[in-house]
């Protein structure tokens, strides 16, 4: 998986490429976690990631959480429709903003 982002104000814009599953999620919660100072809000392009497992998901809810305490916002958009299945089925879809 590759990173690439981009801050505008108080918001940092994230493109992610490859798989965000139980080997990548690490680099993605660390990069985060370095990331995460003065951000209120998270925008996600995921027009290249082909796959997010569970473990990936529970990366985007512990930010969830650090972003309502900060009452921002996570937009997720261009997801692929094997990533959407994976929002909709475990109920996600209804966490985040996806555009």
């Amino acid at each position: 998986m590759t990173i690439e982002s981009k801050t505008k104000k108080e918001v940092l814009c994230i493109k992610l490429t490859g798989k965000l599953d139980t080997q990548t999620s690490p680099e993605l919660e660390k990069f985060l976690d370095e990331n995460v100072s003065g951000i209120k809000a998270f925008e996600f392009d995921f027009k290249k990631l082909d796959y997010i497992s569970s473990y990936g998901l529970r990366v985007l809810l512990s930010l969830k959480k650090k972003t309502d305490e900060k009452e921002g916002y996570i937009l997720i958009k261009h997801m692929n429709e094997t990533v959407r299945a994976v929002f909709e089925l475990t109920g996600f879809a209804d966490l985040f903003i996806i555009k």
